[in-house]
């Protein structure tokens, strides 16, 4: 049975609207900022429309490329590093936890009300059936960590630093842009929701360049951007 086309009730292009959303959800771009952008194009649609198009595509595609990119490939299991954010949303301080490798390669995002002992817990536990187990959890001194991995069993594999946990601080600043550019978030659901999405789309568009020639990382770029059309026909 042919699988149906997500595309199949919009007069818009696929291939606009597969644009349109790697604009707003990779780059610190507000939604008329993205009109803009597509009008130069000689697109024109409103800001609602790429709003509506992110809500609907966004997890769609993020869901494609985990099966296409990152579901093919093998996560590291050598060292994790955890961490989390507040994030205001309504006024009000929630907490958004991030594991990423040491690649920079971000494995899981997760929001909660907390940062206690059974937050954490609830977030390990995510994260490990998804990918595994590490060799070694880099987190910052937050008890909380550490009252989780012993009653996991794996407290002997946590490392707790001033600075050993700068890689998935650095790792935060991309989401910080964004978060300015959308003028915070309004529900903790849409936190939830784009924070996925920009996670794997991040993944996705991520080349490491100061790891590879000028040469390399411009065939990488090509071919990562090849993938995301890919899209469109998917």
């Amino acid at each position: 049975m042919t699988k149906r086309s997500p595309f199949r009730y919009f007069k818009t292009s696929p291939e606009i609207i597969c644009l349109a959303v790697m604009l707003y959800v990779r780059f610190p771009l507000s939604l008329r900022n993205v009109e803009d952008l597509l009008h130069e194009r000689g697109v024109s649609v409103s800001h609602e429309a790429v709003r509506y198009w992110w809500h609907r595509f966004g997890p769609i595609f993020a869901s494609e490329i985990k099966k296409r990119r990152i579901g093919g490939m093998r996560t590291s299991h050598w060292r994790w590093h955890l961490d989390e954010m507040f994030v205001k949303v309504n006024g009000e301080r929630y907490y958004l936890w991030r594991a990423v490798d040491h690649e920079g390669k971000v494995l899981e995002s997760f929001v909660t009300k907390t940062r206690d002992k059974k937050a954490a817990l609830k977030f390990l536990r995510k994260t490990m059936k998804k990918h595994g187990s590490a060799n070694a959890f880099v987190t910052d001194r937050l008890r909380s960590y550490g009252a989780a991995m012993k009653e996991l069993g794996i407290a002997e594999r946590q490392e707790a630093g001033r600075w050993l946990n700068n890689r998935v601080e650095n790792s935060h600043l991309l989401f910080r842009r964004r978060e300015r550019a959308m003028l915070r978030f309004r529900k903790m659901r849409s936190l939830q929701k784009f924070s996925a999405v920009h996670s794997a789309v991040y993944n996705h568009f991520n080349q490491e360049r100061a790891l590879h020639s000028r040469d390399n990382f411009k065939l990488n770029r090509a071919a990562a951007l090849a993938e995301w059309r890919g899209l469109c026909v998917a």
